[in-house]
């Protein structure tokens, strides 16, 4: 055993080390806290792309699709795309689609094409493509662009051809690269 005149600087070197300990703790919790506010701020910065999408709109197959982003796409290829930002809140507000749901549609023409809108008819490369709807459903004005854009590097035009209800580039013209989550491929349809 210690002689008594060593109790004290046991005693000292115990609360050192219990102090030290104390320290790594909340050094330790205050990390943690700081990676998970982080990890929460970079959702906000750039937001998580959905991996599995389930589409309940008419105008492609109902179903749930497997999103495959940064794949390069192409002509006829599926995609799961954002709505462009200044149609998005217009397909909310009417309820054609929340504004944080994606577009499941089909890319009809990409970087070079030539997509032209005189009234209402939309072209791709001089062949009709589509005929506009004046009027949704409910009687509402559809928003209709005019006139010819040649597409971009980073520009598609989503169209899903056989669906006449389909709001699609036909109303909102091209969407660009950003907007666009990834390649869409049918899981399972209903």
């Amino acid at each position: 055993m210690a002689e008594r005149r060593d109790l004290p600087h046991v005693a000292w070197g115990n609360a050192i080390r219990a102090a030290r300990t104390r320290r790594e703790q909340i050094r330790l919790r205050l990390a943690i806290g700081a990676l998970g506010i982080a990890a929460l701020g970079a959702t906000i910065a750039m937001p998580p792309v959905p991996r599995l999408v389930w589409n309940a709109s008419a105008s492609a197959p109902v179903g749930f699709y497997v999103v495959s982003p940064g794949v390069p796409v192409a002509a006829g290829d599926m995609v799961v795309a954002r709505t462009p930002e200044p149609w998005r809140a217009l397909a909310a507000r009417r309820h054609y689609l929340p504004a944080n749901v994606p577009l499941v549609k089909r890319v009809v023409a990409a970087r070079g094409d030539r997509i032209c809108a005189r009234g209402p008819m939309v072209s791709i490369n001089g062949e009709p493509a589509v005929t506009r709807r004046a009027r949704d459903a409910r009687g509402r004005i559809l928003p209709w662009w005019e006139g010819c854009l040649r597409l971009g590097r980073d520009d598609a035009f989503l169209l899903m051809a056989g669906e006449d209800a389909s709001f699609d580039g036909r109303y909102f013209g091209a969407t660009r690269a950003r907007d666009i989550l990834g390649k869409a491929h049918l899981l399972w349809a209903r």
